[in-house]
């Protein structure tokens, strides 16, 4: 059971995406208008045997967006998916609707901030955000490395034409299962700000972990992070 930091909130991992990816289906609605009578109570959203991920979401009491939780089978073992991670100049590659992706500071091998910005529909600002991760590192006594990542929007100066991200709580569990694969386990809460309509924020949050993760499992097969060689910038193993 994963536990919850501040307000838990993955990513997830979510941002907002183009105008076509906001239309909803009349199911997806009623789906949406559901979840609401389901206070505090997990529903699954999508479970992909091939690709072995499942998601899910929670309207919580006193939040108006969703939490999201994910749970992934990882074909690569902990020091690979450790590296596409800590690549933070190619977040952009794989997570989901970011247009860029910079390290801000690096405090330690296990603490650091970054910068990223998630692409909006033509009428909204793009959003930023600075994330403020920590790494607790694989241990034997443990068994898992983790990541817990908060907002810190007060980092730096709001940039010009652009809305930052002010609620972003989530922590991301790597377990190993043997030398070829690792169990990812996240859980989160993320509100981009502004004025966009809840419903609208919470479809983008049903579908965005599950598009991140596919993007996290086609990252791990590039030989760039598979193969590479030398320490990591950050600790992931002690």
């Amino acid at each position: 059971m994963l536990k919850k930091i501040s307000i838990m909130a993955f990513a997830v991992m979510t941002a907002m995406s183009p105008i076509a990816s906001y239309a909803a289906s009349g199911d997806d609605v009623d789906d949406l208008r559901s979840d609401n009578k389901r206070k505090n109570e997990w529903i699954q959203v999508k479970k992909d045997r091939l690709k072995k991920i499942t998601t899910w979401a929670k309207q919580e009491e006193g939040k108006t967006i969703r939490s999201f939780k994910v749970d992934m089978i990882v074909d690569a073992d902990l020091e690979t998916v450790a590296r596409v991670h800590f690549d933070i100049e190619n977040i952009k590659r794989w997570f989901w609707e970011t247009k860029e992706s910079r390290l801000l500071k690096k405090v330690s091998n296990k603490e650091f901030y970054y910068y990223q910005v998630f692409n909006a529909p033509l009428t909204v600002p793009d959003r930023d955000s600075i994330i403020h991760l920590v790494i607790e590192p694989f241990t034997a006594k443990k068994g898992f490395m983790a990541m817990k990542l908060s907002a810190a929007p007060e980092f730096m100066p709001v940039q010009p034409g652009k809305t930052r991200v002010q609620a972003q709580e989530y922590y991301v569990k790597f377990t190993p299962i043997d030398k070829n694969t690792t169990h990812l386990e996240a859980e989160g809460y993320i509100d981009p700000g502004g004025i966009i309509p809840s419903w609208t924020i919470n479809f983008v949050q049903r579908s965005a972990p599950y598009t991140t993760m596919l993007g996290l499992a086609r990252m791990v097969q590039l030989p760039y992070y598979r193969e590479g060689s030398g320490d990591t910038e950050f600790t992931y193993m002690e």
